[in-house]
């Protein structure tokens, strides 16, 4: 499972009430995506909350691909997100108290941690499959990448 169906809309009920529709609890499922996309009933949401919405719409559903939202994009870039936010010295809590103020958004720290661990252990294989091939280049980006994560 991916560490995107592990994110969930925090006050996801006060948020649905304000909207007058029900939006599931995971912020990448499809009629959370619909409502964030197309933006219908955000003027109902209170302006602290509208802004984060908004923030994270412009941040992570921002593309030019023809299937946007369902084009795997947003995903990409919310992991992008975990990682540069891991990459910048903070643990698995500290990542979800940022994830939360940026985007109302929360996850469980194991989580977090486990996909971090899995980034790291999908970096030792890359620089092991680069040594064998003889690419040094690509080596040294994964043990750097990796250095970043771990540490």
């Amino acid at each position: 499972m991916a560490i995107t169906d592990k994110i969930y809309v925090k006050n996801h009920r006060q948020l649905s009430s304000q909207l007058e529709t029900h939006i599931p609890k995971g912020a990448f499922k499809g009629a959370t995506m619909d409502v964030l996309f197309t933006g219908e009933g955000l003027e109902k949401l209170d302006e602290a909350t509208r802004d984060r919405v908004l923030d994270f719409a412009e941040d992570f559903l921002d593309c030019d691909c023809d299937n946007n939202p369902y084009c795997g994009c947003p995903e990409r870039k919310f992991m992008r997100y975990l990682l540069e936010l891991r990459a910048q010295g903070l643990g698995p809590d500290a990542i979800v108290d940022v994830m939360s103020d940026d985007y109302m958004l929360y996850a469980y720290p194991g989580d977090v941690l486990s996909f971090l661990d899995n980034g790291v252990r999908t970096l030792e294989a890359v620089e092991e499959l680069a040594a064998v091939e003889g690419d040094d280049e690509a080596r040294e980006q994964a043990r750097d990448t990796k250095r970043e994560l771990s540490g």
